[in-house]
């Protein structure tokens, strides 16, 4: 049983590993792609890459603090910060997220067309879904909240892809140039559920440490 469960660990680290590595690209790519054509949606999209860095790599440490063999408790208090950083970065998007957007709203700002954008949107379509479903299956393996929190991170990020993608086809085929920064707000309700979620289980966490 041990054996198993250090295999997985493993595993779930390797993948936030390949994660981290993805999502900097993603962060590169987007955030140069979002400034040069002004798009809100492009760049908190980008934002979010950029807390999903944070969140694998804070995720990666606690796996790895488990699989080096250390006590029970300091699992849990990993288990415990991790869901914090995670609760912390969907606050720190939705912030973001709510006031570029609603600034682009009032003074009418089009997003002009991105190709790279587009590309590395598409490409988030096909990576993000086998993200998802790993990071489902390790977390239920191991019984992980922090691998189901940051699994629906990942599926926060897929939604924003499909809501950004589409936001920046209408502002490009329609001239809807509010297409835009919707886009960007439809992302901040979710986002604030889950950090809500993950906040509530790390003061769970904490609760039962005292």
């Amino acid at each position: 049983m041990k054996k198993t469960r250090k295999r997985n660990l493993k595993e779930a680290r390797t993948l936030q590993i390949w994660n981290v590595i993805y999502d900097i690209i993603e962060v590169v790519v987007s955030l140069i792609a979002g400034f040069t054509s002004n798009s809100s949606a492009l760049i908190g999209w980008g934002l979010d890459s950029t807390i999903e860095v944070i969140s694998a790599g804070t995720l990666g440490w606690r796996l790895h603090g488990e699989i080096k063999g250390i006590d029970e408790k300091s699992v849990e208090t990993r288990k415990m910060i991790t869901l914090y950083v995670i609760a912390i970065s969907f606050a720190l998007i939705c912030a973001f997220i709510s006031y570029d957007s609603i600034s682009k709203l009032i003074s009418q700002e089009t997003a002009s067309w991105s190709t790279i954008g587009v590309v590395i949107l598409v490409i988030s379509l096909i990576v993000n879904p086998i993200l998802i479903y790993y990071k489902r299956k390790y977390g239920n393996r191991l019984d992980s909240p922090a691998l189901k929190a940051d699994a629906k991170d990942t599926f926060i990020c897929l939604y924003q892809t499909v809501v950004v993608l589409l936001g920046l086809l209408l502002v490009n085929w329609l001239g809807w140039w509010w297409a835009d920064p919707i886009a960007a707000l439809l992302i901040v309700p979710y986002a604030a559920k889950e950090g809500w979620e993950a906040l509530s289980k790390a003061k769970k966490i904490k609760s039962n440490l005292k």
